[in-house]
């Protein structure tokens, strides 16, 4: 046929008028598109359900058992639920269930990053010494950093920050205009510092991982602006975490610079001193404030009161200190090479992670931040010759279902398959855990009208609902 069409088409303008021609040309055009094969668009697969006999999670939690000694409830929580396993004095390994949520809060970050203009990249962890010498904290930075010699004699350190590198980074690029600032570079990376005294888990470790931030500017005005916007990126995090948090004055410390705060999440394990002010809401770590000053110096007439705080997030305008060292020039308007300003943030990427679970969590029990939880559902089958045995193809139907069907659920919905166990037992283990859903499938499963008991774990509400409920309440689960 289409030999056919085309030996017509040769023929046909010598013998037609060209509007004619035009005319069956276009409806040649149109009856191929219709005829012709439909081009088949991949549908995503049908994913099942992750079990829970399947995860490496080696935990502890039956009880009776101790995970040794451990000096705060995230440590002995994250070690008994399997999220990390120690290595090291102050290393520890990420297993599955913990490395998914911190993906998740990677995630998060990269979110609010990206909205401020922020752009990723990735630096060496291997920093040569000069460029710490050129900066003049080589020597500044102390037993804490972790420093070798290469093989031709040449030093190194394993990078704390990345001030010196991201500096160098800008100042070869001789050609940079004005226009393209605000530059932010940020990413999130291991850094290692050589605590004397690793403790708390992760929340005081030599190796971790951090999200650091570092802006160029055209001018100290510019440079505020875009100090001011990354904390209120940082706040926004924090909010969404469901995280009490409070930003507080703070020294510049070895990275320099001229004005520094500091993110808290208010804790009785924090080693953090905070004075805040019950009147005006000024806060600030006690290293910046007289001794045994009580007057808040901002609004007069409040009175400082004490109390801890775990950082999780540090902030600085840095001003020109690294930028006039390593000479990173930008052209300004005029056409002429001038000094950038800058600015360094970070976020302590698992000191996050596990400050949060210190601050939500009771004793026994992990609460995680909704947004960051490793799974959001678990479903409970039946024991396996229990009277309601027969659900159980319904509880493995249901978590397919749930996290196939639901776009927000994909890959979120997990089955606890140890049906040798009773549900008492699985959902201890569900609820030390932390799902914030938890779905029995039980009897009522199995009526004319079936029912599941679903277990809201961060209220505390228990509720029977329909199959369809039960999907109109998970679809609304927030995730990332």
């Amino acid at each position: 046929m289409e030999v056919f069409m085309h030996h017509c088409y040769r023929k046909l303008p010598a013998l037609l008028s060209r509007t004619l021609f035009k005319a069956l040309k276009r409806s040649h055009i149109k009856c191929a598109i219709h005829t012709s094969p439909l081009v088949s668009i991949p549908s995503k697969p049908t994913i099942p359900p992750p079990l829970v006999s399947r995860l490496f999670q080696p935990s502890n939690l039956r009880e009776g058992q101790e995970a040794g000694d451990l000096t705060c409830r995230s440590q002995r929580l994250m070690l008994q639920t399997g999220l990390i396993h120690p290595s090291n004095p102050g290393c520890f390994y990420y297993l599955p269930v913990a490395l998914r949520s911190m993906e998740k809060l990677v995630r998060l970050i990269d979110e609010e990053m990206h909205a401020i203009g922020g752009q990723k990249v990735d630096m060496p962890a291997l920093c040569s010494a000069e460029l710490w010498k050129k900066s003049g904290r080589w020597e500044l930075m102390g037993k804490e950093m972790f420093r070798l010699l290469d093989r031709h004699n040449a030093e190194y350190c394993l990078g704390p920050t990345h001030e010196e590198a991201v500096t160098e980074l800008f100042a070869s690029q001789t050609t940079i205009s004005y226009k393209k600032l605000p530059l932010l570079l940020y990413q999130v990376t291991r850094k290692f510092c050589d605590e004397q005294k690793p403790k708390f888990g992760l929340l005081r470790g030599r190796e971790f991982y951090m999200k650091d931030m570092y802006s160029f500017d055209i001018d100290e005005e510019a440079a505020l602006h875009t100090y001011h916007s990354v904390c209120q990126s940082y706040g926004r995090i924090f909010d969404r975490l469901g995280l009490k948090w409070v930003q507080v004055q703070a020294a510049t410390g070895n990275i320099g610079g001229t004005l520094s705060h500091e993110f808290q999440l208010p804790a009785d394990i924090g080693e953090d001193q905070l004075l805040v002010c019950g009147n005006c809401g000024f806060s600030a770590n006690i290293e910046t404030m007289e001794p045994g000053q009580t007057e808040c110096s901002q609004c007069q007439t409040g009175t400082l009161t004490e109390s801890k705080g775990i950082e999780v997030g540090h902030t600085f305008y840095l001003g020109t200190k690294y930028s006039q060292a390593f000479k990173a020039l930008f052209v300004n308007a005029s056409n002429v090479p001038a000094v950038a300003e800058m600015g360094c943030f970070g976020l302590g990427v698992t000191r996050i992670l596990a400050a949060s679970i210190e601050v939500m969590s009771s004793e026994d029990a992990i609460c995680w931040p909704g947004l960051i939880a490793p799974y959001q559902v678990c479903v409970l089958p039946p024991k396996k010759g229990s009277k309601a045995n027969e659900a159980t193809q319904v509880a493995e139907e249901l978590a397919q279902r749930l996290g196939n069907s639901l776009p927000n659920l994909r890959g979120e919905v997990v089955l606890d398959d140890r049906v040798q166990m009773t549900i008492g037992k699985r959902l201890k283990d569900a609820k030390i855990l932390g799902y914030p859903y938890v779905v029995v499938v039980g009897q009522k499963a199995l009526e004319d009208l079936p029912s599941f008991e679903v277990i809201c774990q961060q209220s505390g509400e228990t509720m029977f609902l329909s199959k369809q409920g039960l999907v109109d309440l998970l679809s609304k689960v927030e995730t990332i």
